[in-house]
């Protein structure tokens, strides 16, 4: 599969994975919530680790890259998903899931800062249409 078809699948299990999420928190506090889901990622984990990871490929990694790896773990699966529960706790799914997934937008505008990523008219236009999405899911 190349780089859009696997976009294009990840788009469509992170599409689904809200409602499984909406419908467990229905009775239950957003911590518990993500204490769950988080075992399942731990079962992922050691599926993953068993089948797929070398023992000789974890002496290789630096140790600069796991920081990196490790602080983007806590603050994507801990941190925003806790933030991520309590939105959809809260409200209407279908506004809370399309607002917390305009995220790209804050990468675009990190990239052009941190990494000097080009900029161009087509990809300010792009931006431009993230925001009044934003703007048109929150007030619709």
């Amino acid at each position: 599969m190349d780089a859009y078809s696997w976009a294009i699948l990840t788009a469509l299990i992170w599409g689904f994975v809200p409602i499984l999420e909406k419908v467990g928190l229905s009775n239950i506090h957003p911590a518990l919530g993500v204490f769950f889901r988080s075992l399942g990622v731990v079962i992922g984990i050691f599926i993953f680790g068993f089948f797929l990871v070398k023992p000789a490929q974890l002496r290789t990694v630096d140790i600069k890259a796991v920081a990196f790896l490790v602080t983007g773990g806590f603050l994507a699966s801990f941190l925003a998903q806790m933030t991520f529960y309590n939105a959809l706790k809260l409200g209407d799914v279908s506004k809370v899931v399309p607002i917390s997934a305009s995220y790209p937008l804050i990468t675009f505008i990190l990239g052009i800062l941190i990494f000097k990523e080009g900029f161009s008219v087509v990809k300010c236009l792009g931006a431009a249409a993230v925001i009044i999405g934003i703007w048109a899911i929150k007030v619709g």
